[in-house]
C-alpha cells in the first residue's frame, strides 16, 4: 500500500468504541486503500478480534490483513463496557492528541474519531466545547486565528451542513448574521470542490420559518440575513441559492438539483439524514487542514453493555475519510 493509514481514536473506552472498531476491521481487513490503527488500549480489543500492537503508524499496512493494529496509549484503567470510568479521560484526551499530531506530521492521512461523552471529560479538566472545537484547536497554527470547524452530516444521498448546532431553538435567530453564513457558504462550498471532486458546487440555503418565511409573512430572517449573504456568495461566483422551504429542498437535493444543504438548525439538517440512513450516516468536519470524520452516534453505552452495537456508521465514516484523503492528494 502506497498510501498512508488511517487513525481512530478510541474514543470512550467503555462505549461501542472498541466493538464497532473490531468489527470494522473485521468488514475492511482485506481492502488495503482502508487500511487504519486505532489508538487506544489493546485489551480493549482482543475479546472482538485478533490485535497486533504496533510502535508507529507506518507498522499498521504490515498487519492490517491480520489483525487490528493497536497503538498503545497507555496503561489504562479496568473497563466494564457500559460503565464510563472517570480515570479513563486522561487516555481518551491523549489518544485524540496524539491522532490529530499524526495527521498533522504525515504520519496518517485523516483521523476518524470514535465517540466520546464529554460530561466524562468535563470532569477531568477538559475544558472544550465538544470534541470537534478540540479538534480544531488541535490545528491552529501557532498564533494563529482560531478555527472555525464546520458539522457535515452526510448519508442517505444528502450531504447537509449545518448553520447552528447544540443551541436552544429560541436563540437561534439572534446567532444568524450575513457574515456568518457567508463564511460558512464559503467552507462548504470549497470542500465540496476539493474533499468531494466536485468541480462546480451546486448549494441550497434553507429557511429559518416555514416556507423560508414566505415573502415576509411568516418571519423576515429569510429576507434580512439568508438572502443577502447568498447574493454577496454568489457575487464571489459561489453556487447558491436564496432560502429555500426546508420542507421541500431536501427532496430537491435528491432529485440531482443541489450538490449540499446548508440547513439553519440542528434537526432541521438531521431529520432527513438520519430519515433516510439511521444506521450509517457520517459527521465529517469541513474547514479543518487535516481529514476528520466521526460516526454519526454517541457512546451508546447500554448497546456496549448487551453487546448489540452495529459498525455501520464507523464503517461509512472510515470509507469517507479516505474518500477525503485521496481527492485532497489529487486536488
Amino acid at each position: 500500500m502506497s498510501s498512508l493509514p488511517l487513525v481512530l481514536s478510541m474514543g470512550d473506552p467503555a462505549g461501542v468504541g472498541p466493538s464497532i472498531t473490531a468489527a470494522a476491521w473485521q468488514a475492511l481487513k482485506s481492502d488495503s486503500e482502508l487500511t487504519f490503527y486505532v489508538i487506544g488500549a489493546p485489551q480493549l480489543y482482543r475479546k472482538h478480534c485478533p490485535v497486533q500492537e504496533i510502535a508507529a503508524p507506518e507498522d499498521a499496512a504490515a498487519v492490517f490483513g491480520a489483525a487490528l493494529p493497536v497503538l498503545p496509549v497507555g496503561p489504562m484503567p479496568e473497563i466494564i463496557p457500559g460503565k464510563p470510568n472517570e480515570a479513563s479521560a486522561p487516555f481518551i484526551v491523549s489518544a485524540i492528541e496524539m491522532g490529530v499530531a499524526h495527521v498533522r506530521q504525515g504520519k496518517a492521512s485523516g483521523i476518524v474519531t470514535n465517540p466520546i461523552n464529554k460530561a466524562l471529560l468535563y470532569s477531568a479538566g477538559f475544558r472544550h466545547p465538544g470534541h470537534t472545537e478540540f479538534i480544531a484547536e488541535l490545528c491552529r497554527p501557532e498564533g494563529g486565528e482560531p478555527i472555525r470547524p464546520v458539522m457535515m452530516l452526510t448519508g442517505g444521498g444528502l450531504k447537509v451542513a449545518l448553520a447552528t448546532i447544540h443551541q436552544s431553538l429560541a436563540s437561534v435567530p439572534a446567532s444568524l448574521t450575513q457574515e456568518a453564513l457567508m463564511e460558512l457558504g464559503s467552507i462548504v462550498h470549497s470542500a465540496m470542490k476539493s474533499d468531494f471532486g466536485i468541480a462546480a458546487p451546486r448549494i441550497a440555503f434553507t429557511g429559518l420559518n416555514p416556507h423560508a418565511g414566505e415573502g415576509g409573512a411568516i418571519g423576515l430572517e429569510e429576507i434580512d440575513i439568508i438572502n443577502p449573504a447568498a447574493a454577496t456568495l454568489r457575487s464571489r461566483s459561489i453556487n447558491i441559492s436564496n432560502a429555500r422551504p426546508a420542507d421541500t429542498v431536501f427532496a430537491e437535493a435528491l432529485s440531482g438539483a443541489y450538490d449540499a444543504v446548508i440547513a439553519m438548525t440542528h434537526d432541521q439538517g438531521l431529520i432527513p439524514v438520519k430519515t433516510l440512513d439511521f444506521w450509517g450516516g457520517v459527521n465529517m468536519t469541513l474547514g479543518l487542514p487535516i481529514v476528520r470524520t466521526s460516526p454519526d452516534h454517541g457512546t451508546g453505552y447500554d448497546a456496549a453493555a448487551a453487546g448489540t452495537a452495529r459498525p455501520d456508521s464507523l464503517i461509512a465514516a472510515i470509507r469517507s475519510a479516505a474518500m477525503v484523503a485521496k481527492n485532497r492528494k489529487t486536488a
